[in-house]
C-alpha cells in the first residue's frame, strides 16, 4: 500500500525547484497528450514554447498577456501569504474595467491628459469596492471569503453584460452589445510602435518592485507572514487580523481593478461582454508558480502568457481544440501542487494489515 508520511522538515530544495520541475513535467505530459491526439508532439511543443519568442510582434503580445496576469497575481499574493483566499479577482477585474470604462464614456468628448489617470483611479477604486464586500462579510460575520468572492465574479460579469446591452451601448453601434470605442485620450500609450504592448506593463513592473519591498522589508509584510503561518501567534504578537484582512483584500482588489481598466483601455479599447477572459483565475496559477514572491510572479506571468500566445498559434497551425491552453495551465497547477505535497510528505510503501497478520 502507498501512503504519505509527513517529513520531519520541509524539503527546501524541492520547494525551490518545484516551479521549474512543474514546467518540465508539464512539457513532457503535453508531448504525450499531443501524441495521443495524433499531432506531431515535438512540433506542437516548439510552436507553444519557442516560436512566440522568435519575433518582436509575438513578444509584444506576450507582454500584453503578462501585464494583467502579473498585476492580479501580485495583489493575490498578499492575501494568499496571510491565508486570505480571494478567488474572485476575475470579478474585481471586471468591475475595474466597468468603472474606469464608464469614466471614459462619460468624458467621451473631452480631450485632456487627466482623463486616463482618472480612469485608472476609478478602475482601482472599483476593484477595491468589489473586494470590500467579502472583506466586510469575513471580518463582520466570519463569512467564507472564497465563496463570497467567487460568487461575486458572476454578478460582476452579468452586470457588465447588462450595462453594455443597455445604458452603455454604443448608439451608433448597429445594436451590437458594446460601448463606444474609447477616445484617444482614454487609451493607453503604446510602448512598442506597431504592436499592442502598452504602458500598463511599466505599472506592473512598479507594482512588483513595491510589493517586494513591502513583503520583504516592511512591518506589514512581516504581519502577513506571521498571520499566514499561525493566527494564534499573530494574536499573541498584537497583530490586528481584521486590519490585515482588509488591507490584503483592498490591495488585491485594487490591482485586479487596475488590470481590468488596462485591458479595456489597452488592447480592447471599449467595453464588451467578452472582456473578462479568465485572467483572474489564471493569475492564481501565476501566484503559486512564482511562490507568492513578486519577483517569481514576474517570471511566472511571462511563462503563463507564453502558453496563451503559443496555444493560440498551435490551435491555428495544428487544428487543435481551443481548450488546449486551459489544459496546459491546469496541468501546470496540478504538477506544481503535487510537487509541493512531496516537499512536505514522503511516499511510503507499506504492507496491508491482512498480510502482516498472516505473517
Amino acid at each position: 500500500m502507498i501512503r504519505l508520511e509527513a517529513r520531519n522538515q520541509t524539503s527546501r530544495t524541492l520547494l525551490f525547484w518545484s516551479p521549474i520541475l512543474a514546467v518540465g513535467i508539464t512539457v513532457i505530459a503535453g508531448t504525450i497528450m499531443f501524441a495521443l491526439l495524433g499531432k506531431a508532439p515535438i512540433r506542437a511543443i516548439a510552436i507553444i514554447f519557442l516560436e512566440p519568442l522568435g519575433d518582436i510582434f509575438s513578444i509584444a503580445e506576450i507582454v500584453v498577456k503578462a501585464t494583467p496576469l502579473i498585476l492580479i497575481a501580485v495583489g493575490l499574493s498578499f492575501g494568499f501569504k496571510a491565508g486570505i483566499w480571494n478567488i474572485g479577482a476575475e470579478g474585481q477585474f471586471t468591475i475595474g474595467a466597468l468603472s474606469g470604462g464608464s469614466v471614459a464614456l462619460a468624458l467621451y468628448q473631452i480631450d485632456g491628459a487627466w482623463v486616463l489617470p482618472l480612469m485608472c483611479l476609478a478602475g482601482a477604486v472599483g476593484g477595491m469596492l468589489w473586494a470590500a464586500i467579502p472583506a466586510f462579510l469575513k471580518t463582520r460575520y466570519n463569512a467564507n471569503e472564497i465563496l463570497v468572492s467567487l460568487m461575486l465574479t458572476y454578478v460582476a460579469v452579468l452586470l457588465l453584460s447588462a450595462l453594455v446591452h443597455g445604458p452603455l451601448k454604443d448608439p451608433d453601434g448597429m445594436n451590437f452589445p458594446e460601448s463606444r470605442i474609447f477616445h484617444d485620450a482614454a487609451t493607453l500609450p503604446i510602448l512598442i510602435e506597431g504592436t499592442r504592448a502598452h504602458v500598463g506593463f511599466v505599472t506592473a513592473i512598479v507594482a512588483v518592485a513595491i510589493s517586494w519591498l513591502v513583503l520583504s522589508r516592511h512591518i506589514f509584510g512581516y504581519q502577513i507572514k506571521v498571520l499566514g503561518q499561525s493566527q494564534r501567534a499573530a494574536r499573541f504578537g498584537g497583530f490586528n487580523e481584521k486590519h490585515v484582512t482588509w488591507i490584503c483584500l483592498m490591495i488585491s482588489g485594487g490591482l485586479a481593478g487596475l488590470a481590468g481598466l488596462f485591458e479595456a483601455a489597452g488592447p480592447v479599447g471599449q467595453l464588451v461582454p467578452a472582456l473578462p477572459v479568465g485572467y483572474g483565475f489564471t493569475a492564481i496559477i501565476v501566484a503559486f508558480l512564482g511562490r507568492l514572491n513578486p519577483l517569481g510572479i514576474l517570471l511566472g506571468g511571462f511563462v503563463m502568457a507564453l502558453t496563451y500566445i503559443g496555444g493560440e498559434s498551435a490551435q491555428i497551425e495544428l487544428n487543435l481544440p481551443s481548450a488546449v491552453t486551459g489544459v496546459f495551465q491546469g496541468m501546470l497547477l496540478f504538477f506544481l501542487l503535487g510537487i509541493d505535497v512531496l516537499a512536505n510528505y514522503k511516499i511510503r510503501m507499506t504492507q496491508p494489515l491482512s498480510r502482516k497478520l498472516s505473517e
